[in-house]
């Protein structure tokens, strides 16, 4: 079994408004000193089989496929 984590995150230049929206409330609760904030996903996957080669394959074929708007969106794998 191979357990691997995907984030996806927004490419630089494309605009976070729930990222912007956390910065605010964090800031509004007292934490001083927070930069920009940006949001993203997590995807914990689990995988059958051995092959890290493979199994990163894979997963790149999900994100490019499903996980991730390649478009607007970075993603990285690793695995855990």
């Amino acid at each position: 079994m191979i357990k691997a984590r995907v984030t996806v995150t927004l490419k630089n230049g494309v605009l976070d408004p729930q990222g912007k929206a956390i910065e605010h409330a964090l800031g509004g609760l007292g934490f001083d000193g927070v930069g920009q904030v940006r949001q993203g996903k997590v995807f914990d996957i689990e995988l059958d089989g051995t092959d890290k080669a493979k199994a990163e394959n894979e997963l790149k074929a999900m994100c490019d496929k499903l996980l991730a708007n390649t478009v607007i969106e970075n993603y990285s794998v690793s695995f855990v």
